[in-house]
C-alpha cells in the first residue's frame, strides 16, 4: 500500500481528478471487475451470505475479493432493516480490504409495492408499501411520483442501496405485454411527466452524496412487442413498429435525459423493419452509440439487461443468455459486441476473466476498458461512496417503513382505486353482512359481519387477477402474457353470486383485462395496481373515495387486441373503458 498514491481519497479534491488518480493505479483486472453488475443474495442473519443456490453465483466474499466485483443487484427481501444494513457494512468492509478499496454500489429493482418477480420487482418487505407504478399512473400526480421518490430514496440509502433499476418509462402499447405493471400506462405524455418526477425524487436536483442513481429503461422503448410476447423469452424477441411510432417511444427518455437522469438501460428485444440493426438492443452500436451517445449526448453509464452474454439457469431450469439475434455468437464475441455497441455494464454476469483476456489478446483496447470504468468510478465518487461508505444501523431502523411513509404509501393505494362502474352499490354501509372470496376473514370482519354463502349476505365483495395464460416452466409464470379473457368457470361463478346478491368486483389490473362478462354481471367494478385488502375496502365503504384513472385503455375484445398495431397507443377499437375514465363518490 505504501506505493498508493492515495490522493483519490481525499474529498476536497475535484472528483475528474480523484478518477484519473485511481484509474492510472488500477490493474487491469481490477478495472474488469467495475464491468460487472451481478445479483447478490444478502444473509438472514446480516453476516456475508454463502454461495447462491438459487442463481448459483459464489459467496459475497468470493464476488469482492476474488473476482474484484463491486456492483450488485440484491435480490430477495432483508429480515430487516438493521440486518439489511450491517449485511451491507459486512460487504462493504469486505470492499476495503482489497488493494484499493473500491466500494460497493448497491442496486435494487423496484421493492415498494406488491409485485414480487426474481427479476422485474421485489415485494415491499420491511419498507413502505405503495401501488405499482401503474396506480402512480392512475393518479397522474407528479407532485406524488415525486414526494415517492424521495421517501424510497431516503429508505434506499439507509440501508446502502445506491442505484435503482427503475423507472420503466416504457409506453405500455400493447395490452397483453407482460411488463406493464412498473411502467405509468399507455399515454406517452403521461408516462413522460411522470418519469421525470420520478428521477428528481430518486436523485434530486442532481445526482450527489445524498442521492439514489436512476437508471432508467428499457431504452429505446419496451413496449412494441410482437403479440405482447416478452424478450426474456426466445419467443418475445421481436420488437416491431407497424404504425411507424418507434419516435413516439424515444419521447419518455428525452424527458428523463432533461431530469438528469444518471444511467440507461437497453431492452433485450431487437427491432425489426427499421433502419436499425436487427439485433438486440444491448448489442445494438446504431442504437446506443448512434442515438443515445451521439444524438441525445448521453455520457452517463449504459448497463445491459441481465444475462445477454452467457447461459444459466434459474429455479434448476436452464434460462438462455437473451443474445437475440446474435445467438450463433460466442459468449467472448458477444462481451466484444456489446463494448463495440457503447455499453459500459454487464448485468447478470460475472465474467471478469473473459474481459482480461480479451483485452490481453489485442480484441478491445484498454483505452476503450477506461473509457467505461471513468464513468463508473465517477459516479461512485459523486454518490460519495469512497468517503462515506457504511450506513447507520440505528438510522436505517428508524428511517425503512417509518410511520410516516407507511401513511403515505397506504393514502396512494386508497386513492389509486379505479372505480369503473358503480350502479349505486358503492360506498357500502358500515356493518353490512359480507361475503367475501380473496379477503382475509379477520380483515372483512372489520367492516361488516362476515357470511359464508352468497345467500346470507347483504353484498359480496371478490378480488381477481386479471386473467393470464400458464406457460412451462415457473420463472415464465412470474410475466403474466398471454390471453386477457377470464375463464369461462370464474366468468359464471361471478355471475352466480352476483345472481344471489349485489357484488362488487375487484380486478388488480398488472394488465388490462378484458372485463365486459365481470362488468355486465356486477353492480360494481373496481381496478386495482397493488391496495392491500384494508385499504380497498376503505374506498368500498366510503371512508376514502376512489381517486384513480384508467392509465390504458381497457379492450373490448380478443379480436381487437389482436389487431391493434403494438407500437400505437389507444390503437385497440371500440375499447370497454378508455384512459383516463374513473368515477368516484
Amino acid at each position: 500500500m505504501s506505493d498508493l498514491d492515495t490522493r483519490y481519497k481525499d474529498a476536497s479534491l475535484p472528483v475528474a481528478d480523484r478518477v484519473e488518480i485511481l484509474l492510472a493505479q488500477m490493474s487491469l483486472e481490477e478495472k474488469a471487475g467495475l464491468f460487472f453488475h451481478t445479483i447478490i443474495v444478502p444473509s438472514e442473519d446480516g453476516e456475508l451470505a454463502g454461495p447462491d443456490a438459487m442463481f448459483g453465483g459464489p459467496s459475497n466474499e468470493e464476488y469482492v475479493s476474488g473476482l474484484l466485483m463491486n456492483h450488485f443487484n440484491l435480490l430477495g427481501g432483508m429480515p430487516s432493516a438493521r440486518l439489511g444494513a450491517r449485511w451491507h457494512n459486512r460487504l462493504q468492509e469486505a470492499a476495503l480490504k482489497t488493494r484499493l478499496g473500491i466500494p460497493v454500489t448497491i442496486s435494487t429493482d423496484p421493492r415498494h409495492a406488491f409485485s414480487d418477480n426474481p427479476l422485474a420487482a421485489l415485494a415491499s418487505g420491511a419498507f413502505s408499501q405503495w401501488p405499482d407504478m401503474l396506480g402512480l399512473g392512475a393518479l397522474q400526480d407528479e407532485g406524488l411520483v415525486e414526494r415517492f421518490g424521495d421517501i424510497a430514496r431516503r429508505e434506499y440509502t439507509a440501508v446502502g442501496i445506491r442505484v435503482a433499476l427503475h423507472p420503466q418509462i416504457d409506453i405500455s402499447t400493447d395490452s397483453r405485454w407482460a411488463r406493464q405493471l412498473n411502467t405509468f400506462g399507455e399515454d406517452p405524455d403521461t408516462v413522460s411527466r411522470l418519469g421525470a418526477a420520478y428521477i428528481r425524487g430518486f436523485q434530486g436536483a442532481e445526482l450527489g452524496p445524498e442521492s439514489v442513481a436512476a437508471m432508467a429503461k428499457h431504452f429505446p422503448g419496451g413496449g412494441p412487442q410482437k403479440d405482447g410476447e416478452d424478450p426474456h423469452f426466445a419467443y418475445g424477441r421481436e420488437q416491431v413498429y407497424p404504425g411507424g411510432k418507434f419516435e413516439l417511444h424515444l419521447q419518455p427518455f428525452e424527458a428523463a435525459l432533461s431530469a438528469g437522469v444518471s444511467q440507461i438501460m437497453p431492452y433485450y428485444g431487437m427491432p425489426v423493419g427499421t433502419e436499425y440493426e436487427e439485433v438486440g438492443f444491448g448489442f445494438n452500436k446504431s442504437v446506443l452509440t448512434g442515438l443515445l451517445r451521439e444524438r441525445y449526448g448521453f455520457d452517463g453509464i449504459v448497463c445491459t439487461d441481465w444475462g445477454l452474454i452467457s447461459d444459466g439457469e434459474i429455479m434448476g431450469q436452464p434460462f438462455p443468455a437473451r443474445a437475440w439475434g446474435v445467438e450463433h455468437l460466442t459468449p467472448r464475441e458477444r462481451m466484444i459486441k456489446i463494448l463495440d455497441a457503447g455499453a459500459d455494464q454487464f448485468g447478470g454476469e460475472a465474467l471478469p476473466d473473459l474481459l482480461v483476456d480479451i483485452v490481453k489478446a489485442g480484441e478491445v483496447s484498454e483505452e476503450r476498458i477506461d473509457a467505461s470504468a471513468r464513468r463508473l468510478l465517477r459516479e461512485k465518487f459523486v454518490l460519495g461512496l469512497f468517503d462515506r461508505p457504511f450506513v447507520d444501523e440505528d438510522e436505517a431502523e428508524r428511517t425503512v417503513g417509518a410511520a410516516e411513509f407507511a401513511a403515505a404509501g397506504e393514502a396512494a393505494q386508497r386513492a389509486s382505486v379505479t372505480l369503473l362502474t358503480n350502479d349505486g352499490t358503492l360506498p357500502l354501509r358500515k356493518g353490512l353482512k359480507l361475503y367475501v372470496e380473496g379477503i382475509d376473514t379477520e380483515t372483512a370482519a372489520e367492516y361488516g359481519t362476515v357470511v359464508a354463502t352468497p345467500e346470507e349476505a347483504d353484498a359480496a365483495v371478490i378480488r381477481l387477477q386479471a386473467p393470464f395464460e400458464q406457460r412451462a416452466t415457473v420463472f415464465e409464470n412470474f410475466f403474466h402474457a398471454g390471453s386477457l379473457e377470464f375463464p369461462a368457470e370464474t366468468v359464471d361463478h361471478v355471475a352466480a353470486v352476483a345472481a344471489a346478491v349485489p357484488t362488487v368486483v375487484d380486478v388488480f389490473l398488472d394488465r388490462p383485462a378484458i372485463l365486459g362478462p365481470v362488468v355486465d354481471a356486477a353492480a360494481a367494478v373496481t381496478g386495482n395496481y397493488g391496495t392491500s385488502a384494508r385499504a380497498l375496502l376503505d374506498v368500498l365503504t366510503g371512508k376514502d373515495a376512489p381517486r384513480g384513472k384508467l392509465p390504458f385503455d381497457v379492450p373490448s375484445s380478443t379480436e381487437a387486441v389482436a389487431a391493434s398495431r403494438p407500437d400505437v397507443p389507444f390503437d385497440t377499437k371500440d375499447p370497454r373503458f378508455r384512459f383516463g375514465h374513473g368515477l368516484t363518490y
